[in-house]
């Protein structure tokens, strides 16, 4: 069994430094992920300028969290979409051969 290839990296969110050894065919996902929090991060500071950086990281977590939760929601309802689509187009087969 071959072992999954690392690579090192480092990323910044806010003014904290972050030393990840990580899959190397992941480096991608972990930097754009850094970008998204950063994002969000400056997003929360300006809204909560009279806050605690602390504050504004749990805000920013439970931002994500959520956001999280709507997207798991949503590939769970994927496949009876799909099942509803492929009902309805039946449907409307066999209403048109009438």
């Amino acid at each position: 069994m071959s072992e999954q290839r690392k690579q090192h990296i480092t990323l910044q969110l806010d003014a904290h430094h972050l030393s990840l050894n990580i899959p190397a065919d992941k480096e991608s996902l972990y930097r754009n992920a850094a970008e998204m929090i950063n994002e969000r991060y400056r997003r929360y500071s300006k809204v909560l300028s009279t806050s605690s950086a602390e504050q504004v990281w749990v805000y920013v977590a439970l931002d994500m969290a959520v956001n999280l939760q709507a997207d798991a929601h949503a590939h769970r309802l994927q496949p009876i979409d799909e099942k509803i689509q492929e009902l309805n187009q039946l449907i409307l087969n066999t209403l048109t051969k009438k």
